[in-house]
């Protein structure tokens, strides 16, 4: 009988831990319930294979949040759009395509977003700005930044800071048990001016320092909105050194204003959304 009560007691164990097991597998492979918001750079814009579901959204299916779905294995919903500004985070960016907010709900574990950067029309304003001052300059001098001063600096001060800090709350409203990531700006310029560079993004060198400062504020400004909301930023100003628009094929991640590779140029190409997958699983230690 005690041999008997001893393999009863054994079975009973062995039962017990092989089922707590398949529990805690079966928890601990529970896809993550992952919603994409943000801009052209969270849509992967110009990048192949194109999302024919919504081709006003200029939306990638190799974008970032579809490299960090199939690498973790999470439940995607990508409402990343083209153009979006923080705006339309809440409200409606084209007919019949709904606010990005609403593809959010209180299950959502995983929301990734970059943003800002079409507030105020930043980037495609200091581009033109810039790069037809260089052209008009022959690529001497600091033309734009004469011209433009702080403007840019002030209008990101002004209003995409709050916009993306009220955006994070309006996020956290709609999926509270969420983990939120703002994923920053890969660096478009160099430091410092390129020489060989300017046939393919012609801004003076004087303004290219200038051009680098204002992305780094966008940067600093979707950061302190993190911070101050309890999201997660994910930093590219040092893992996308060495790999801006003058970089060659191959080593860039953003492609240059001409001659580059995209049919959407400063923007991504598929080296560069994966990279931001990879930097984004990596700070939030996905997978």
């Amino acid at each position: 009988m005690p041999k008997l009560r001893h393999v009863m007691t054994a079975s009973i164990m062995a039962g017990a831990l092989a089922l707590g097991f398949t529990s805690a597998t079966a928890h601990a492979t529970t896809p993550l319930d992952y919603v994409a918001l943000g801009d052209s750079y969270s849509a992967g814009s110009g990048v192949l294979p194109v999302d024919t579901s919504n081709l006003l959204c200029l939306r990638s299916t190799a974008n970032y949040p579809h490299v960090l779905a199939a690498r973790t294995g999470a439940r995607l919903k990508d409402v990343t759009c083209g153009a979006a500004q923080t705006k339309d985070f809440a409200g409606a960016q084209y007919p019949g395509v709904a606010p990005q907010l609403d593809a959010l709900s209180a299950d959502t574990d995983l929301v990734t977003f970059t943003m800002g950067g079409n507030d105020n029309s930043t980037f495609i304003n200091a581009l033109l700005a810039c790069g037809s001052a260089g052209i008009f300059s022959g690529g001497k001098g600091s033309p734009c930044k004469d011209r433009n001063g702080t403007s840019f600096d002030d209008q990101i001060e002004a209003n995409t800071y709050p916009a993306l800090k009220k955006a994070l709350q309006d996020i956290r409203a709609k999926s509270p048990n969420a983990r939120i990531a703002a994923l920053g700006y890969p660096w478009i310029t160099p430091a410092t001016a390129d020489p060989s560079c300017f046939a393919k993004l012609p801004i003076a060198a004087g303004d290219v320092p200038y051009m680098r400062a204002i992305q780094a504020h966008l940067n600093s400004a979707v950061k302190r909105a993190a911070e101050e909301t309890g999201a997660v930023y994910v930093d590219f100003s040092q893992v996308s050194e060495g790999h801006d628009a003058c970089k060659a094929p191959g080593t860039r991640w953003i492609e240059p204003l001409l001659f580059g590779q995209s049919v959407v140029p400063v923007h991504p190409n598929a080296l560069g959304e994966q990279r931001m997958a990879e930097r984004a699983m990596s700070v939030l230690r996905l997978g």
